[in-house]
Order: C-alpha cells, then sequence, then structure tokens
C-alpha cells in the first residue's frame, strides 16, 4: 500500500509562487511515475504535470508549461511541483498521484492518490 500526503498548498496573489510537495510512503518511489492533477469547483480533475521513473522523463499540460516544474528527490522519496507566476486560473485542489506507466496523463493511469491541497490564487 502507498499513501501519499501533499503540502505547500496556500493563498497567493497572481504572480506569485508556490511549491507543493508530496511525501510518498512505498519503497518503490524510484520506480513509480509521479502525477500532479488539479481540480477547479465545477470541474473535472485535470493534468498538470507527470514525471516518469525512466530517466525523469516529464510531461506538461499546456496551461502549465513554461511556468511549472516538477521534480523528484528519490532520498527522500518526495515529489515537488514549483509553481511560478501563478494565475487566478491556476486556483484548484492539486493532487499527486502514483502509477507505473511511463508519461501517464490520464488519472485512470494512476494507482494512488493523495488527499489534495487548495491553491487559491488572487488577483
Amino acid at each position: 500500500q502507498v499513501h501519499l500526503v501533499e503540502s505547500g498548498g496556500g493563498l497567493v496573489q497572481a504572480g506569485g509562487s508556490l511549491r507543493l510537495s508530496c511525501a510518498h510512503s512505498g519503497r518503490r518511489f524510484s520506480t513509480t511515475t509521479m502525477g500532479w492533477f488539479r481540480q477547479a469547483p465545477g470541474k473535472e480533475r485535470e493534468f498538470v504535470a507527470a514525471i516518469s521513473w525512466i530517466l525523469d522523463n516529464t510531461v506538461y499540460a499546456d496551461s502549465v508549461k513554461g511556468r511549472f516544474t516538477i521534480y523528484r528527490d528519490n532520498p527522500k522519496n518526495t515529489l515537488y511541483l514549483q509553481m511560478n507566476d501563478l494565475k487566478v486560473d491556476d486556483t484548484a485542489v492539486y493532487y499527486c498521484a502514483a502509477g507505473r506507466r511511463a508519461a501517464a496523463t490520464t488519472a485512470d493511469e494512476y494507482d494512488y492518490w493523495g488527499q489534495g491541497t487548495q491553491v487559491t490564487v488572487s488577483s
């Protein structure tokens, strides 16, 4: 069983930055694809970014490309999402997820999910 715990959310003004963290409890973190998704009120959950365990290949949603960076610290079993130049439209609950397939960008490709952390961007 894998437990994922996100942290780092909060309230920030547009143009600001936040760094989200996701602690992974399992032993296979270094061979797991990790992803970030988000869900805004009244909207479906959407893909944000993913990092593969294979060569740390990354993939991003077009809406965050160039502003967000996903990276991992394998010795610490921790996933990060650095979010810069935040926009009001980035407001959502952010979830981290663990899966097996490289470059997975859909929710059904992930097996484990965290409880989410709220990010609110004010204008």
